[in-house]
């Protein structure tokens, strides 16, 4: 089974950094589109940040300038770069895949890794 699991969340003040990780771990052929999501409580979940098996980002206006999305392919690892932290970015950040398995494409959420930002 393939599972997604981020970590990295944590307490930041406004303006500053954290980097948020997402391992893959499990039997599979390849992870193709990736992804960051956050839900903040009361508010929908919305996609932060997606990056391609090529490592081509794409990020939402509200973090564009402020975040960076990368991949290690070798090690099945996502990693999303949050600096210049604000208040709103709070929420609980989760982790996205396409994951490519032997046989077919399951898509795959991570646990979640909750970001405070607050003084």
């Amino acid at each position: 089974q393939v599972q997604l699991v981020e970590s990295g969340g944590g307490l930041v003040q406004p303006g500053g950094s954290l980097r948020l990780s997402c391992a893959a771990s499990g039997s599979f052929f390849a992870i193709e589109l990736m992804g960051w999501y956050r839900q903040a409580p009361g508010k929908q979940r919305e996609l932060v940040a997606s990056i391609t098996s090529g490592g081509t980002a794409n990020y939402a206006g509200s973090v564009k300038g402020r975040f960076t999305m990368t991949r290690d392919n070798v090690k099945n690892t996502v990693y999303l770069q949050m600096n210049s932290l604000k208040p709103e970015d709070t929420a609980v950040y989760y982790c996205n895949a396409d994951v490519g398995r032997f046989v077919d494409t399951v898509n795959i959420w991570g646990q979640g890794t909750l970001v405070t930002v607050s003084s």
